[in-house]
């Protein structure tokens, strides 16, 4: 069989390869960094259907995930909702789940080779991309941490700041994934003490104080420049998944389980590719539309939504309809996954 190399070994590029080996096809994934290691994620698998997880085999690595059955959300401090989410979404730190579907793609039999960059610029037949791709500004401010013994008065909270969200919710170690995004700011504070100094900013200092009363772990925290967000895919020169593809606005909650759909599309048509009953030109387009195709309505609601979750004015807005129960959340739901 044609082999596969797959550049980038995030959630997407794993599931991928450790799909395509489990199928007898020789694959190769290239990450830049090792295992394991906490990066600024939401940590919560939303909207992702059964048959995605039964296509990839990935149920019983997922097993221990910590269930979401519903959420609330704060503005200036007061709670709108709760919402109950019309499906079961999942929580599981990066720090497990990474290194877990890296070990089973090993044991699958593929090639894992980890401090290792390869240029994005070279793109010869079999060779998939799944690493974040280059974005032009203006860049935000993610950050994350994890906090023991937070109580959170609903599996999933998003509190609303000043140009600034941040959501709450628990992960498979019982602790408590905090991860925001912010508009820039000057500020003299480092490291962990990024994140109390950014919610005070954003107007959120009672969410500060809760986080700094029960206790961040230090070795969790994490700070990235993160985009607000793509309203389509990629260009279709190559095969992309996972942020590569494209990057959904983080609200949503929808990034984890884009990249696991993106691997689900990509796999019959590189198995096809690998059987060699199809050229690689007609691999890339066949991918490429079946992402276009599913992603697209999704990236377009989430870029006209976004500003409600960022701007005051907006903001505001969201917080009426809320207590007067006129927003779809089911309908926006459904639609955002």
């Amino acid at each position: 069989m044609r082999p596969i190399e797959i550049v980038g070994g995030g959630v997407g590029g794993l599931a991928l390869g450790l799909a395509l080996s489990r199928k007898g096809v020789p694959v190769t994934v290239f990450e830049a960094e090792g295992y394991p290691r906490h990066r600024v994620c939401g940590e919560f698998i939303s909207g992702l259907g059964g048959g995605t997880l039964e296509a990839l085999g990935l149920n019983g690595l997922l097993a221990d995930c910590h269930p979401h059955e519903s959420v609330t959300y704060f503005m200036r401090g007061e709670p709108m909702g709760p919402f109950r989410l019309p499906g079961t979404a999942w929580g599981i730190s990066r720090h497990t789940l990474d290194p877990r579907l890296a070990r089973a793609f090993v044991e699958a039999g593929g090639n894992l080779r980890t401090g290792t960059r390869v240029p994005e610029d070279e793109t010869p037949p079999g060779r998939v991309f799944a690493m974040g791709r280059k974005r032009k500004g203006p860049f935000w401010v993610g950050l994350k941490v994890h906090v023991a013994g937070l109580k959170l008065v609903n599996d999933f909270e998003v509190h609303l700041g000043q140009r600034a969200y941040v959501g709450l919710s628990r992960v498979e170690c019982g602790a408590v994934n905090v991860c925001g995004l912010f508009a820039q700011r000057d500020t003299p504070a480092r490291g962990m003490e990024l994140l109390p100094e950014y919610l005070r900013s954003a107007g959120l200092g009672p969410l500060a104080e809760r986080l700094e009363s029960a206790g961040m772990d230090a070795g969790t925290f994490c700070v990235t420049a993160a985009p607000l967000g793509d309203s389509a895919v990629a260009a279709t020169d190559r095969i992309r998944i996972g942020d590569a593809c494209a990057s959904i606005a983080p609200f949503t909650g929808n990034g984890l389980a884009m990249a696991l759909q993106g691997a689900e599309t990509a796999l019959p048509v590189l198995l096809s590719y690998s059987a060699g009953t199809l050229g690689w030109e007609e691999t890339v387009a066949r991918v490429s539309s079946g992402q276009r195709k599913r992603f697209r309505r999704r990236l377009m609601l989430s870029s006209l939504l976004h500003p409600f979750f960022l701007e005051r004015r907006r903001q505001s807005v969201l917080a009426a309809l809320a207590r007067t129960n006129l927003i779809p959340f089911g309908a926006f739901y459904a639609a955002l996954h």
